[in-house]
């Protein structure tokens, strides 16, 4: 991952993703009913159609020329493994692991090291004990400014160490205070209220945004995609883009569709209610982009 070909901001051309199958998350319909409670999803996932969606995601982010990595199944880890993007975070020098904020998490860094090690992809660096810091909380707004969620996923002294481990490679690291919303029970990162698309394009969940943030946002330029509240709930804001307004979401959002095309954006759609709807987790949480290509001025 040499630092001069690839740019970390989240709306680059996407060319290489981590995944992790519900084949190896789930394992059977077995593990998945003695997981789904304890782990707060929704309602206990179909393994059968679960493969069913992921292998169509799979198929999208194919064809739109991403390379796939698969990380194996691993004994410690959970369901919630389904969710790649939390464990580690991408910078310029290689990745760096995080420490979970949900502790029946606790697992899948090092289970991503693991891994890592044996793509020959170099972790730099990790938030320790007794911070924590979750990727879903994290945005690349380009190569040099980063957002980070501080919430219940994510706490200051976890921002502090990240902050240290990017050292002089970042020009500024912008702290959004996360509200409350449903308590620490259910997920609310950062990637839960904002989906750059663009360098000047996101989508948005505005209620919910701090009014500093958002006025920044603004202020630098972006058109803001506001997602209604009703799909908010459905995960309209977590989208995940393969380019500059070109993009993957989930099904089941039409307003959000229909605002993001009229925008001038490609949409693709991906069934999830076994993948997303049930463990609260879209397309940005469902991969953890490993490189993106540096987009051309203009």
């Amino acid at each position: 991952m040499p630092p001069q070909t690839n740019t970390l901001a989240e709306f680059a051309h996407l060319t290489r993703v981590l995944l992790k199958h519900p084949r190896e998350a789930f394992r059977s319909d077995e593990g998945i009913a003695g997981e789904w409670k304890a782990l707060n999803f929704g309602a206990p996932p179909s393994f059968a159609r679960a493969i069913e969606e992921y292998d169509a995601l799979v198929e999208i982010l194919r064809t739109a020329g991403v390379q796939i990595d698969a990380l194996p199944a691993a004994e410690q880890t959970n369901l919630d493994s389904l969710y790649v993007r939390d464990a580690s975070i991408v910078c310029s020098r290689g990745v760096i692991l995080c420490r979970m904020g949900k502790r029946l998490r606790a697992a899948e860094p090092a289970a991503q090291k693991a891994a890592y090690r044996n793509l020959g992809i170099p972790v730099v660096g990790e938030i320790t004990e007794p911070a924590c810091l979750e990727g879903g909380d994290v945005i690349w707004l380009d190569d040099h400014t980063i957002a980070v969620g501080h919430g219940y996923r994510t706490d200051e002294e976890g921002i502090l160490q990240l902050r240290r481990l990017l050292g002089d490679s970042i020009d500024e690291l912008i702290v959004v205070s996360l509200p409350h919303w449903h308590g620490p029970g259910e997920v609310l990162h950062l990637m839960s209220l904002i989906s750059p698309v663009d360098r000047d394009l996101a989508v948005v969940y505005s209620p919910l945004l701090p009014v500093a943030f958002r006025q920044r946002l603004v202020a630098h330029g972006y058109e803001l995609i506001e997602v209604h509240h009703e799909e908010f709930e459905t995960m309209g804001t977590n989208v995940l883009a393969l380019g500059p307004r070109d993009c993957v979401m989930l099904a089941g959002n039409p307003q959000t569709r229909t605002a993001l095309e009229r925008a001038g954006a490609r949409v693709r759609e991906y069934a999830g209610n076994e993948i997303s709807v049930k463990g609260g987790g879209g397309p940005t949480c469902l991969t953890r982009p490993l490189a993106r290509a540096p987009v051309r001025p203009g």
